[in-house]
């Protein structure tokens, strides 16, 4: 597997992102045109890096890093619904970590997940990422519902030794 810059491909962009449905995202049914004008308007590079996922040169998803020059940045995956369940969203997070603590010298990163995306909620435990948080009501959904949202974590220590710390959410009762 290999991660390359989104440099100028819009047109594989639209494809992906209008050719499946993201049912775990906010907007499930994404239109060529808001995807084009959000590119134009610098979506997917303003502080932010997007990388296409690719296997055997085969482009299966991307992956939005958000506030690329904060210290603690942020991700979106989307992958192919050819591709989903298959592995490739826990070998993405062990190279996000890899790459965002290994290269870039971030601390820390989060990711947030709807309540009910087990398969990406899988995907973090595999890849180290510890559940930090359970939000309630905090994820709007484009149609107007609203669902519980889970936050994940993981941090440039534990990726140092090779462990996961967990937390101690009820170490206190309040």
């Amino acid at each position: 597997m290999e991660y390359k810059l989104l440099v100028d491909e819009i047109e594989n962009l639209v494809e992906l992102l209008t050719q499946n449905k993201w049912i775990h995202h906010i907007d499930q049914i994404l239109k060529e045109e808001s995807i084009r004008k959000a590119y134009a308007e610098g979506y997917y590079h303003n502080d932010r890096e997007t990388h296409w996922i690719i296997d055997n040169e085969e482009k299966v998803g991307i992956i939005i890093i958000h506030d690329i020059n904060d210290t603690i940045p942020l991700f979106d995956i989307r992958l192919d619904a050819r591709y989903r369940g298959k592995g490739y969203g826990v070998k993405t997070l062990l190279w996000l970590q890899d790459y965002l603590f290994g290269e870039r010298g971030k601390i820390r990163i989060e990711g947030y997940t709807r309540v009910d995306n087990i398969g990406m909620r899988k995907c973090f435990s595999k890849a180290g990422f510890v559940k930090e948080g359970y939000l309630r009501n905090a994820w709007e959904n484009a149609d107007g519902t609203v669902t519980d949202s889970i936050l994940y974590g993981a941090i440039k220590d534990d990726w140092m030794l090779g462990r996961t710390t967990l937390i101690k959410m009820d170490d206190v009762p309040y």
